[in-house]
Formats: structure tokens, C-alpha cells, sequence
């Protein structure tokens, strides 16, 4: 026992010596210049007091080159979103104004607002919003030196030179989707009043006059809707009657997927002849102007119903009149005329007025709150979109194109004649750069290219920009970022 003791001792005694010496040595080493076992900090962080230096520096083992510390390429900076000016008008959403906003954009409203006012404002904006009344001609386009995009804040776009925007690389969206149900909704309660005469016994009961009657008023359930055109809008009709017991026949110019159990037939003219119900649904192009005439109004049923929420001229109203007065029309709805004020106001009139069984609405079939709500996001998103990645998905007018975003590249938006040679001349000055993205469209009059140009030279947007801009078939360049 007292020999396994001393051996204890010895090797406790030896632990002590052995501990002692790292301690030493260690100490020693601590007495070393910071150099010898720490990381070279950069030239920003030694800047800073030794209790600010982050902890990971500190504490890193192996020592990192200042080459290694190079700061990331950053995106060349963007045109100022703060100098982007919004000029809406005619009272569109806020949901639109919020967005624009939100974006950073300057934003302008007015409600009502003169050509000429109009005129002096389009100077220096770079989109201009409205609904249907205010006009964007080729006075107003030729003033816009700065405009990027005209928002209809609508279905219709008939209120806008489309043509001349297009030649000056003014791109015009629309919102064909947004107010579908409303003006739906709209047509199906129409059909109910002017089966019922609901319109004329309310004006009666309104005047004093009682009179209770049920002859020629009729249920939906069987009836035949005719819908002449057969997109958003009038695909949407046809759910909405078929579920009240309406058979459903449409005519389009384009082959489109029926809903339901409705049916396709093979011309106006057969249309005419077989409904009951005839609603409007069709774009304004000159193959629509006064489509329903006296002949097309003639090929009806005696007592069929007309129903116009589509575009003004598509109805000849003297004809449809004349169809109400005599008796071979049982009644009409309409909400778009050829003539409409540009403003609220008293004084206005139609041949229309006074006709037996007819509803007449100043052009509010897409005018809900959840309509104008839905249409401010839909139109606003596309300028959005437009402004800040010059996007063009959606445009009536114009090429639509995308490009999906790169880091560490330049943007150049170029909007030309669609010209022979063009696509050479562009790609003689883009070959000198890495083109790491490139998408080009044309219509008939224009071509709009996006491309995206890798490098970390700031002065390349500009060289680019330069020797685009000097093209003879140039009608506008932009720099994006």
C-alpha cells in the first residue's frame, strides 16, 4: 500500500510539471504581435475600434488576402423611381393611386380635366391613366415627348389612338378580365326586366298609375339567349343563363370553347333567326360598326329583345327605334351609345327616349366597386411591370414581350421601325458586349427589343445607348438600369 501511495505521488508530481509548461508556453505565445495568429482585417474594418470588429474576425484561424475581401459587383443604378410621373384621370381607382405610390412614383388626379389641360400635362409624364372619357389622340401623343404607357382603365380602348402610340413607342394596356362579372350580372338582371316589363311598370307606379297586367311577360326558363360575340364577357352571360333554364346558342368570328351545354351556330344571320334574347358582345372594329341594322333587326323574332352593352356603334339606334315603336321589338337594352358626354349632365337625348320596354344606362356595366377595385390592380400592375423591367405583357398595341432579370447586367429597351436591316444594325453594335439575354417582337409598323448587356463598366448602358439612339430607324432608346 504504501509503495502504490509513492507511485501516485510521482505521477501526481509529473501531471503538475507537465501542466505548468504549457501555461509558459502558451503565455509566451500570447506575447506574439496581433499579425502572427490573426485574420488581415479590410481596409473597412480597420477602420473601426478593436470592441467594434466583429467577433468572426477575431476569432478566424486562417488568415484571408485583402484580394479576397473585394466588395460584390453591384446592378447599375435605375432611373429614379422618384421622377416617374403618373397622370390619372377620369376618376380611376384608388387601388391604382396606392400602388403607384407605393412604387415611389409621382402621382397626379384629376377627375375632369379639358384637351387642352390635358395637352399641357402630357408633356413630362411617363403614363397616363383613364377610363372612358377622356380621349388620348394624336394631339395629346404628339405633345407626350416623355409618355411610356397609356392605362384604360377599362375593357374598351377605343378612347385611345392606338395606332399613333404604337408608332410612338407608347405602349396601351387595357383590363379584359377585371369587370366581365359586372357587366355579366348586368346583362342577366336586363333580360329579367325586360321579360317581366318591370322598367315600365315602375315608371307607371312612380306616375300614379296602377297597372297590374301579365300579357306578353315571360319566365327565362326555356328561352333562347343568342350572344353575338363569345369572350369574358359573353362566355360568362352564358353560365350566368344556362343556370337560370335559358338555352344558350352564340356566333363568334373566332372558334371558342363553349361553356356548359351552349352552342356555336354558323352565322349572324341564323342567330338572329333563332333567339329570343340577343346580346351584344363584340369589340368595336370597322366589321362591327352598325352591325344590328335595319336588315339585321328585320331577321329577329316579332317580339325578341336587343341588348347593346358592348361598344356604341354597334347598333344602328334610329333602326332599333323604329323596331321599338312599331311592335316588332318587344323591348331593348342599352348601355353604350354612339354619342356619349364626357361628362355628367342634364340634356342629353336619344332617339331611344319614350320607346316602350326600354332600359336606358349611361354606359355603367362595368361600374361596381369591385369592378373598378379589380380593374385599378390589373392596369396598374401592367405599367408597373412596364416601367420598371419594360415588360410589355398585355399591351394592345404593341409587341408583347418579357425578359426575366440577370444580376450584374445593364437594360436596354430600344423601340424601332420595323424596317429591313434593323435586326443587323442592332446586333452589329451588341456583338461588341456578352449578351447574356436578348427577346425581340415587331408588328407591323414597330419592333421592340429587350437586352440585357453583362458588365461591370457603368459607361456601357451609356456607349450602348449612345450608338442605338443614332440608328435612322431609332424611335425611342432607354436605359433601364
Amino acid at each position: 500500500t504504501q509503495s502504490t501511495w509513492g507511485e501516485l505521488r510521482g505521477r501526481h508530481c509529473r501531471v503538475f510539471c507537465l501542466c505548468v509548461c504549457v501555461c509558459f508556453c502558451l503565455s509566451a505565445f500570447a506575447c506574439l504581435p496581433m499579425d502572427a495568429h490573426r485574420v488581415h482585417a479590410s481596409p473597412i474594418i480597420t477602420g473601426l475600434a478593436s470592441s467594434e470588429r466583429p467577433p468572426l474576425l477575431e476569432s478566424t484561424d486562417e488568415p484571408l488576402a485583402k484580394e479576397q475581401v473585394k466588395a460584390k459587383p453591384t446592378r447599375p443604378a435605375a432611373f429614379p423611381k422618384s421622377k416617374i410621373k403618373i397622370l390619372l384621370l377620369d376618376g380611376v381607382h384608388q387601388n391604382a393611386v396606392d400602388m403607384f405610390v407605393k412604387e415611389g412614383y409621382q402621382v397626379e388626379t384629376h377627375l375632369k380635366i379639358s384637351e387642352a389641360d390635358l395637352i399641357a400635362k402630357a408633356r413630362d409624364v411617363h403614363a397616363i391613366g383613364v377610363r372612358s372619357r377622356s380621349q388620348i389622340n394624336q394631339r395629346v401623343l404628339d405633345a407626350a415627348e416623355r409618355l411610356l404607357a397609356v392605362g384604360c382603365f377599362c375593357i374598351g380602348t377605343d378612347q385611345t389612338d392606338l395606332l399613333a402610340a404604337q408608332k410612338r413607342g407608347v405602349s396601351v394596356f387595357n383590363a379584359p378580365f377585371s369587370n366581365t362579372r359586372s357587366v355579366a350580372e348586368m346583362i342577366i338582371a336586363e333580360i329579367i326586366c325586360l321579360a317581366r316589363q318591370l322598367c315600365d311598370r315602375s315608371m307607371e307606379l312612380h306616375r300614379g298609375k296602377w297597372n297590374k297586367l301579365s300579357k306578353n311577360c315571360w319566365e327565362l326558363r326555356g328561352k333562347v339567349l343568342g350572344l353575338v360575340g363569345y369572350g369574358h364577357v359573353g362566355s360568362q352571360v352564358s353560365v350566368l343563363a344556362e343556370s337560370m333554364g335559358m338555352q344558350v346558342i352564340y356566333y363568334d368570328t373566332v372558334s371558342k370553347l363553349p361553356l356548359g351545354n351552349a352552342d356555336p351556330v354558323d352565322s349572324l344571320e341564323e342567330l338572329l333567326k333563332r333567339a329570343d334574347f340577343v346580346s351584344l358582345h363584340v369589340p368595336l372594329t370597322p366589321q362591327t360598326e352598325n352591325m344590328i341594322g335595319s336588315a339585321e333587326i328585320a331577321q329577329m323574332k316579332q317580339g325578341a329583345y336587343l341588348l347593346n352593352a358592348s361598344r356604341g356603334t354597334v347598333v344602328d339606334i334610329p333602326a332599333l327605334a323604329s323596331a321599338l315603336r312599331s311592335g316588332h321589338l318587344g323591348g331593348a337594352a342599352v348601355d353604350v351609345f354612339p354619342s356619349e358626354p364626357a361628362n355628367n349632365a342634364d340634356g342629353w337625348t336619344s332617339e331611344l327616349q319614350g320607346c316602350p320596354n326600354t332600359i336606358l344606362t349611361p354606359h355603367i356595366g362595368g361600374s361596381t366597386e369591385e369592378a373598378q377595385g379589380k380593374i385599378g390592380v390589373e392596369v396598374a400592375a401592367k405599367i408597373i411591370k412596364l416601367i420598371n423591367s419594360g415588360c410589355t405583357l398585355g399591351a394592345v398595341n404593341f409587341p408583347n414581350v418579357d425578359l426575366p432579370t440577370k444580376p450584374n447586367t445593364h437594360r436596354l429597351l430600344n423601340v424601332h421601325r420595323n424596317v429591313p436591316g434593323v435586326l443587323r444594325d442592332i446586333n452589329n453594335i451588341l456583338s461588341q458586349y456578352n449578351i447574356v439575354g436578348q427577346v425581340l417582337s415587331t408588328t407591323e409598323h414597330v419592333g421592340y427589343m429587350i437586352a440585357e448587356v453583362e458588365s461591370e463598366d457603368p459607361e456601357v448602358s451609356a456607349d450602348v445607348y449612345t450608338t442605338l439612339s443614332g440608328l435612322p430607324s431609332n424611335i425611342r432608346t432607354r436605359i433601364l438600369y
